[in-house]
């Protein structure tokens, strides 16, 4: 074989090996939109959730399912299960294009936004919830965020809670219980050691990709956060957040003494950071 032919050859062995071994990469390049980079997945519709995400339908059979049950949990709230068929949670893949059967979550409560889920689990704290009955709906999203929908509706199912005593909303109170600025790791009352979990925000991605940080009930962790956009940092199920100036390290420190799964995330970007798998 000729060297220039052996070489050619070798390209295109390796690029063959480039598309097909590892991990798929699903982002899209800067300027391209969501449903650009997407493909020929499903159709997309006209039709919009209330936040102005279009659905994605798809052919019934093989279209990811979801079934919602919800559980007293014995500490606080309520434990909240979403088994899938057809579906994968892809929390390292989100705002990426849409591929089939993968993506993410969206909680309602009485057809109200509460979280984005990422995983089977989800702890609903008694907090959140006005007294009462309640609808919850688990709805499914692709990573670009459109709807996952089948004959014109969207992928999802509900389920009914009944809080005995009134809740005080999805509150938000100020970071009370953390310190923001370049604190070096600052902490809460109470003093011991707590885990730090170091998070990094740049052009909208959060590195490393958001995951799940693993806990044991009575842990102390401290979330040490660096934007570059001012935003607000906030841990469902425990109400804790603290504001995140520009360009500028902050920290959060508590007591992880609630068991669940927890997501911090935050409000500006509306980024998912990462989980809190409290045991």
């Amino acid at each position: 074989m000729r060297p220039v032919a052996a070489l050619a050859a070798a390209v295109l062995v390796l690029g063959t090996l480039g598309a097909c071994g590892g991990r798929a990469t699903t982002h899209h390049k800067p300027g391209t939109s969501h449903e650009q980079a997407s493909g020929p997945v499903g159709k997309l519709l006209s039709t919009k959730d209330d936040g102005g995400h279009r659905f994605r339908q798809v052919d019934q059979e093989g279209a990811p399912e979801v079934t919602l049950a919800v559980r007293p949990d014995s500490e606080d709230g309520w434990n909240l299960r979403l088994t899938v068929r057809n579906f994968r949670f892809t929390p390292d893949s989100v705002g990426g294009a849409a591929l089939p059967g993968r993506g993410h979550a969206h909680l309602y409560l009485d057809d109200r936004k509460i979280a984005r889920v990422y995983g089977t689990w989800f702890h609903l704290p008694g907090s959140a919830v006005p007294r009462g009955t309640h609808k919850l709906t688990a709805r499914l999203y692709a990573d670009d965020h459109t709807v996952w929908a089948v004959a014109g509706k969207a992928v999802e199912d509900t389920a009914r809670l009944t809080a005995a005593s009134g809740g005080s909303g999805h509150a938000h109170p100020g970071g009370d219980s953390g310190d923001s600025g370049d604190s070096g790791g600052g902490g809460d009352e109470g003093g011991g050691e707590a885990r730090t979990v170091e998070i990094g925000i740049a052009d909208g991605k959060v590195q490393p990709p958001p995951g799940r940080v693993e806990l044991k009930r009575g842990e102390r962790v401290r979330l040490k956060v660096t934007s570059d956009q001012a935003d607000t940092l906030h841990v469902h199920g425990y109400d804790k957040e603290v504001e995140l100036p520009a360009g500028k390290a902050a920290t959060l420190t508590f007591t992880a003494d609630r068991t669940g799964l927890f997501e911090v995330e935050t409000h500006g970007s509306g980024l998912v950071l990462t989980q809190l798998a409290v045991r």
